[in-house]
């Protein structure tokens, strides 16, 4: 915003930039873009956690993905009774696999939160423009905000992007698979009636959003944790 004032009492308004392009929705993020996106990662990093909370940023919770994973397993047998996806796929996230993924302490960073196609601006070059709504940002758990862009942009460029800006393979794959968790989830909700469209978007962009997820990656073939192993 280049301006903001009050346009009546409790009516407030903002002065904006239009930025060129249009959504990750729209557009494909080219191999420079993906750069962008590591620098936006590598930015939220860098700003100092008691900085953020000492602006007012919430700090939450790291989510369970075991958790999560049940609930995903049930869903993806509903949607494989109506023939929307393979729920065979969900049980290469074992529950040993899933500890092994579990958040790991001292980790949390200032994060977007909300990550979708819709809030990442991205040109006809490819390159990414902007990211919007600003309004979920919390210091939590980078694993969500990797998970987003699994969503926005699908999980290929999303891991390369948290690769190049430091993230390591532990919370590279808690990411790719609590955003898959959740859109197995979220589209089954859609379809049963439990979510508003609005919120969660239409049916085609819940499919589009489930497909993008679950596009193949080869550090999920080729990564083994230690117990110990550090976390970048």
């Amino acid at each position: 915003s280049v301006a903001h004032g009050d346009w009546a009492p409790g009516l407030a308004y903002t002065l904006d930039t239009r930025v060129p392009g249009g959504t990750a929705d729209e557009h494909d993020v080219s191999a420079v873009g993906e750069a962008d996106l590591a620098g936006l990662l590598s930015g939220l990093r860098a700003v100092p956690v008691r900085q953020a909370e000492a602006l007012g940023v919430p700090r939450t919770a790291p989510r369970s993905l075991e958790a999560l994973r049940r609930m995903a397993v049930h869903a993806a047998e509903r949607l494989a009774a109506a023939d929307e996806f393979d729920a065979a796929r969900l049980l290469q996230l074992t529950p040993p696999g899933a500890a092994q993924l579990a958040a790991q302490p001292g980790t949390a960073v200032l994060t977007h939160h909300g990550l979708t196609g819709a809030h990442v601006l991205v040109g006809d070059d490819g390159r990414v423009r902007g990211v919007l709504d600003w309004t979920a940002a919390v210091v939590g758990d980078p694993a969500e905000d990797i998970a987003g862009l699994a969503v926005a942009v699908g999980s290929p460029a999303a891991v390369r992007a948290a690769t190049l800006a430091g993230y390591g393979a532990r919370p590279c794959l808690r990411g790719l698979w609590l955003a898959r968790c959740d859109t197995v989830v979220r589209l089954t909700d859609r379809l049963e009636g439990r979510a508003e469209g609005r919120a969660e978007g239409s049916l085609p962009l819940l499919r589009t959003r489930l497909r993008r997820v679950w596009e193949p990656i080869l550090l999920e073939r080729v990564t083994d944790f230690a117990e110990d192993d550090p976390e970048p």
